[in-house]
């Protein structure tokens, strides 16, 4: 089943993120086969990092609450809001993702 979960940093969370930015990703590297798009949402500015998007594949909702449970800026406090919902997919351009990754 595909979730999206939005994660919106506390506005204070700029230092909090880059303090735990290498275990972060250290953690999703464990879930990239299930992990079908995610990244940072930006502010405005198109610069600053204000929350997180993911779009997974788990096997239900109580799977994808634990993943965000043990995710590490999760663990730190950085996130304001968690909301986690149903995702179904209709549509999808995997050349234009591409064309946007760092």
């Amino acid at each position: 089943m595909l979730f999206s979960v939005t994660l919106m940093d506390r506005p204070d969370g700029a230092a909090l993120r880059a303090e735990t930015a290498a275990r972060h990703r250290e953690y999703v590297a464990r879930f990239l086969p299930q992990i079908v798009l995610g990244g940072p949402l930006l502010a405005a500015d198109g610069e600053t990092m204000i929350g997180s998007q993911i779009i997974i594949d788990m096997p239900d909702v109580q799977a994808t609450r634990a993943f965000v449970e043990n995710e590490p800026y999760n663990r730190a406090g950085l996130f304001e809001q968690v909301q986690i919902r149903r995702f179904r997919s209709v549509a999808s351009n995997p050349e234009l993702i591409r064309e946007n990754q760092i």
